[in-house]
C-alpha cells in the first residue's frame, strides 16, 4: 500500500498495476437564495476531470471531456463526463492500467478543470480528489487531495504519474491556476508547466 502527501515527494508504486483518480464535488447555489439557489442546486457546476498522457515534455492524448480511451487500448479510460455534481462518490474517474501504457507515454498529468463557459470553482463545494490502489479490482483510497476554497482559479494540476526507469512513480501536485474556459491548448499548456 502506498499513501501520498504533497509534502511526501514522489511516490513509488510498485506493485500497483492499476490507478484510479476521483474527482467528486457537489452543487452549490453560492450566495443566492429563495428560486433562484433552488435552480443553480439542481443543474450544479460541471467540473472535468482530465488526464493528459504525455511523450516527455508534449501533451499527445487527452482523457476526458469527449475521449474516453484515447490510447485506445483500454489503458487509460475516463469514466465519462458528470455535468452537474450530483450523486454520491465519486463523479469522474480516470483509471490507468500501467502495464498497457505505450513505452512512448513518459507521464500522465491528472488536471481538473472547470473547463466550460459557465463553470467555476466557486459554483461547486466539497471538491475532492481521491487516489486508489485500484490492483486486482480492488480500490483502496490511498490519498485525499483537497483544493483551497479560496482560489478564484479555475484550473487544478492534481497529480502526475511518472515513468522512471520502467516503473512508474506518483506526484501530488495540488497547484491551482487559470485557464481560458474552452481552450485545449491552454489546459494542455497549464498541464506541461507543473
Amino acid at each position: 500500500m502506498i499513501t501520498l502527501t504533497k509534502e511526501d515527494g514522489p511516490a513509488d508504486l510498485d506493485g500497483v498495476t492499476h490507478l484510479s483518480i476521483g474527482a467528486s464535488w457537489d452543487p452549490t447555489a453560492g450566495s443566492s437564495g429563495g428560486v433562484l439557489g433552488k435552480m443553480r442546486r439542481k443543474t450544479g457546476t460541471d467540473l472535468d476531470l482530465i488526464a493528459i498522457a504525455m511523450q516527455g515534455g508534449d501533451p499527445v492524448r487527452l482523457a476526458g471531456l469527449d475521449s474516453l480511451d484515447p490510447l485506445g487500448n483500454g489503458s487509460l479510460i475516463h469514466s465519462g463526463d458528470n455535468q452537474t455534481g450530483h450523486g454520491d462518490g465519486d463523479d469522474e474517474t480516470v483509471t490507468v492500467e500501467f502495464a498497457r501504457v505505450p513505452s512512448n507515454i513518459t507521464s500522465i498529468v491528472f488536471v481538473a478543470a472547470a473547463y466550460k463557459k459557465g463553470s467555476a470553482f466557486q459554483k461547486a463545494r466539497n471538491i475532492s480528489f481521491k487516489v486508489y490502489d485500484a490492483t486486482g479490482g480492488s480500490t483502496q483510497q490511498v490519498a485525499d487531495i483537497w483544493p483551497s476554497m479560496l482560489t478564484q482559479d479555475n484550473c487544478c494540476a492534481v497529480a502526475k504519474a511518472i515513468r522512471v526507469s520502467g516503473t512508474w512513480k506518483l506526484e501530488v501536485i495540488n497547484v491551482t491556476g487559470k485557464v481560458k474556459q474552452g481552450d485545449e491548448h491552454a489546459l494542455m499548456r497549464f498541464a506541461v508547466s507543473k
